[in-house]
């Protein structure tokens, strides 16, 4: 995401009165930083959770051990639970939340560069996942703060 529209997230965002909380796995409070980088940005994010291992997942956000025992760490329950967590303990209109395998690695059933998010408001949640395929832990990282941003922008436009 360009600075340009970054600031137009800032802009909507206070425009319509609605604070943003992340909950962050492998972009390690990426998306934070991006969203704190604005001037006035205190005016759109209230909080932000890194919780990269399942432990901080259960213990800050609310994620069950039964969702991450059936469906682990990368999937879109997780990532459900996990903005669900964020809106529920913040002053939040909207979370967003990623979970993803950066690399390097990953496995047959769960490859490098699959993402997955998910965006909470009090009208409910939707998740998706989003391959963005090996190009190393750097890029992957970089794609999943940009995506995070976008959709972000994408929820508080509507």
């Amino acid at each position: 995401m360009v600075y340009s529209d970054a600031a137009k997230l800032l802009e909507t965002a206070v425009a319509r009165g609605v604070m943003f909380a992340c909950a962050e796995s492998c972009t390690g409070g990426m998306v934070a930083a991006a969203l704190t980088d604005l001037p006035g940005s205190s005016a759109m994010f209230d909080r932000g959770f890194v919780t990269y291992t399942n432990a901080a997942k259960i213990d800050m956000l609310g994620v069950t051990p039964q969702t991450l025992d059936r469906f682990g760490a990368v999937s879109q329950e997780v990532a459900r639970q996990m903005a669900q967590g964020a809106l529920a303990r913040s002053a939040a209109q909207i979370a967003v939340s990623i979970t993803g395998i950066a690399g390097p690695g990953g496995s047959e059933h769960k490859p490098e560069g699959r993402v997955c998010f998910a965006i909470a408001t009090t009208d409910g949640v939707t998740a998706q996942t989003q391959e963005f395929g090996a190009l190393g832990r750097d890029k992957v990282r970089l794609a999943a703060r940009d995506h995070a941003l976008n959709i972000l922008l994408a929820a508080v436009s509507i």
